[in-house]
């Protein structure tokens, strides 16, 4: 755990290292690096959340919030190659990762675009790989390995910038430890979200809860 990864910035120096990783049952050689989320292996809680998450949408709009090198991204784009797939981060290394990665495995619809700290969009993007995400665009799925090392409160501003993106009959799907504050997290997310939304605890493993949002019909 690289204590640059949630920096906008990274100041580690950029070793990159080749990678060879399953995701959703097809195999992804990715590039990764210093001064990012879990930058020397697929991370154990990003594992469970794509072993136990139930298929996205075929089509539409996805997100993965906080996208890191990538990997549920490309999770996301080799399951619903129709799709359009977002990866958001602060981290511009991270971003360039993300971006090359799904070229480099053929991933055409994945799109990157950069957050400030709190996980705000960016209008102007400082990265070349990445593009501003339109303000009216909303997401069919969220998968997320959240930052929760950022604090709570940024956490917390992170997830109601994007949650509320949520279509209705959308679904996120978030995975946080155990011990990292995953059981109070969801009352919160409840009763900030309100009543048109439903959150509750949809697995457990490896220390590990993945937490469902979804968002009920339109009214």
């Amino acid at each position: 755990m690289s204590e640059q990864y949630f920096a906008a910035d990274p100041e580690s120096a950029d070793v990159r290292r080749t990678l060879t990783v399953s995701l959703q049952g097809r195999e992804a050689t990715v590039e990764t690096s210093n001064g990012v989320f879990s930058g020397s292996r697929l991370d154990l809680g990003t594992s469970v959340l794509l072993r136990e998450v139930p298929e996205p949408p075929e089509s539409g709009t996805l997100l993965d919030l906080g996208c890191g090198w990538g990997p549920i991204a490309l999770a996301l784009a080799f399951a619903s190659p129709e799709a359009d797939v977002w990866a958001v981060d602060v981290n511009a290394r991270a971003l360039e990762l993300t971006s090359s990665n799904a070229k480099r495995n053929g991933r055409a619809n994945i799109h990157v675009s950069q957050t400030d700290e709190t996980g705000t969009p960016l209008a102007r993007q400082s990265v070349a790989s990445c593009e501003a995400l339109p303000d009216d665009l909303r997401f069919d799925a969220i998968w997320s390995n959240p930052p929760i090392r950022v604090g709570k409160e940024v956490l917390h501003t992170l997830l109601m910038t994007w949650l509320p993106r949520l279509k209705p009959e959308g679904a996120a799907y978030l995975v946080v430890q155990r011990n990292l504050g995953a059981d109070s997290l969801i009352p919160w997310l409840a009763q900030a979200l309100g009543d048109d939304y439903e959150v509750s605890k949809y697995h457990s493993a490896k220390g590990y809860r993945v937490i469902e949002v979804a968002r009920h019909a339109a009214r």
